[in-house]
Order: C-alpha cells, then structure tokens, then sequence
C-alpha cells in the first residue's frame, strides 16, 4: 500500500500542506508557485493568443493543427486547472496534450479569467465564448465545427463537464437576455479529476481519510471562485456551478477519470457526478475509469496506457 501514500512530485502541488488557496489579500490572490510551460516550439503549425473576446486580456486561445494534413480536422481544447485561481494555457500538460496532432486532432487551449480578477461564472462564460470563437471560425483554421471534444482536469475538469451538458445559449448564469450568433456545442468531452458539488468536497474528505479537509476556508480554491466562504453561500449559487445540474439530453458523449487517492479533490466528487448522469440518463453515455493508486495530477494521466485510453475513446466518440 506504500504507493497510495506517495508525495506529491515538483509538478504536482509539492510543499502544500492542504488543498490550494487564493488569499485576496495577498499579492495577485494566489500561491506563489510556478508554473512549469511546455515546450511548443516543435509545432510547425500553430496560431497563438487569439483573442475570442474583448473584456480581458485573459481571453486568448492557442490552436496547433497537425502537420500532416488540410483539414478540417477534429478539435480537442484543453481547459487548464489550477484551482480557477491560477495556471496557464501553455503550461507543461500540452506536451501531454499535443500528442494528439500525431493522431490527427488539431488541439486548443484556452485562457479564462481566473477567480482574483473575476468569480463564478466568469470563466464558464469565457469557456463558453472561446467554443464559440472556434466554431464560428473553423473554416479559417482548418477545423471541424461539428468534431469538437472539451478537456479538462481539475478545475478545467469542471469546466470540460459543464461545457459537455451543452447548455443552449442565455440558459447559463450571466448569459441572461443575451444573444449569440453561434452556439457552444461540443460533441464530446473529458474529464479528469474535476471538483463537482463543492459542498460536499469537505464530507468527501473527512469520509475518505485521504483528501485534504479545508475546501470550506474562506480562502480556498472553490470559496475564492464562488465569491465567500462556501458554508456561508447558498446551495442554489454553489448547485450553478455543478455539472450535475445541468444533466440533459443533450449531453455530449463524456469520459471521466478520477484518482481513488486524490488528495485535492476527493474521488466520491467524481463517483457521484457519475452516477448522476447515470440516474438521469442510464447507462452509455458516460464511461468511468477509475485509477486505483493515483493521486491529484498523477503522472499516470499522461502515461503511454492511459494516452492509449483517450485516444481510442475519442476515435469512437469525435
């Protein structure tokens, strides 16, 4: 059992001592860690930060088309974590991530407003405007509007998810009254580790003996995004921003993968959201891959086995 206890490595959140945490009062909001960026120097075909709206420098995207190929090619956009409070677009999980231009998929990657310059539902709202960006630009990037898949861990796991319920347009918090000359649709989605109900990540924890206990602080990752300490808000604010909400009918085809040791974001979060879709759905439009001795942002995410996973899934499913 010594591989369930295993540190955390450099890359995976080493030296906390619990669950990450955005003091407003400190400079920019966040930990001072650093991001480790990947290398994309290799790509011979790439755009980067496009802008897809105006109201934040944060708006930008980068897309990288294979080499190989005119397209239109399908599109897998990767939605960065970091608690909603920090990461990068470019960091290293695109040399995971840009694989896939071997395997024929162009591959984005998207910068949102993160929760020191704006909370809850501001990066839903920018995830939702930069599939829009892609879609009603495809043909001048040589991708495919109707071959769209959303990834995503941790935070961007949350993200992916509700990108996959596939919300009409003006139907999502801050969208009301608005119109949109195209929509956010995906045709399927990934997700990884994603933090779901916030209200119960505390219970999660405390139940599984291995998850850090403190996501109800006012500073952690999830109070910092929904605006105030999550005890002290209500259930119908933290219920906007869990994808369970919004299970539908028209829910993309959706992968789940989740850690049963994960520090940061107890497996249940993942087990429950599951079995939501399952209760609302039935079975086939959601597959589980459980990793029985993986941690939060584990090196067995980007290994060759479980790459193979996701490859072939999304052959099937995009």
């Amino acid at each position: 059992m010594e591989e369930q206890n295993k540190p955390f490595g450099v890359e995976d959140y080493a030296d906390l001592s619990g669950s990450l945490r955005f003091d407003a009062s400190a400079e920019g909001g966040a930990p001072a860690m650093e991001v480790k960026m990947a290398d994309i120097s290799w790509v011979k075909r790439k755009y980067l930060d496009i802008p897809y709206a105006d109201q934040s420098p944060a708006q930008r995207l980068d897309l990288y088309l294979p080499e190989e190929g005119e397209g239109p090619f399908p599109l897998v956009v990767h939605l960065h974590g970091g608690g909603f409070g920090m990461g990068d677009k470019r960091d290293d999980h695109m040399d995971t991530y840009l694989k896939g231009l071997a395997h024929g998929y162009a591959i984005a990657s998207v910068e949102y407003r993160l929760s020191s310059e704006a909370i809850f539902p501001a990066a839903v709202l920018d995830c939702r405007e930069a599939f829009r960006f892609l879609r009603k630009n495809a043909a001048q990037y040589a991708i495919d509007p109707n071959r769209i898949c959303a990834l995503g861990g941790s935070a961007g796991g949350n993200l992916s998810a509700l990108m996959g319920m596939n919300i009409p347009n003006g139907q999502f918090p801050g969208e009301e009254g608005m119109t949109f000359d195209t929509d956010c649709t995906v045709q399927a989605c990934i997700d990884q580790f994603g933090p779901m109900d916030f209200r119960t990540m505390d219970d999660q924890a405390r139940a599984n003996g291995v998850s850090f206990v403190d996501h109800d602080t006012p500073q952690s990752a999830e109070s910092s995004y929904m605006g105030g300490a999550l005890p002290s808000l209500s259930d119908e604010w933290l219920a906007k921003a869990n994808p369970a909400t919004y299970i539908n009918e028209n829910m993309a085809p959706m992968l789940v993968e989740h850690g049963c040791v994960d520090k940061l974001v107890p497996f249940m979060q993942s087990v429950d959201f599951v079995n939501a879709i399952y209760q609302k759905l039935g079975h086939g439009r959601v597959e589980f891959v459980p990793l029985p001795n993986a941690d939060h942002e584990d090196k067995e995410y980007s290994s060759e086995w479980n790459l193979n996973v996701i490859w072939a899934w999304l052959d099937k499913n995009l």
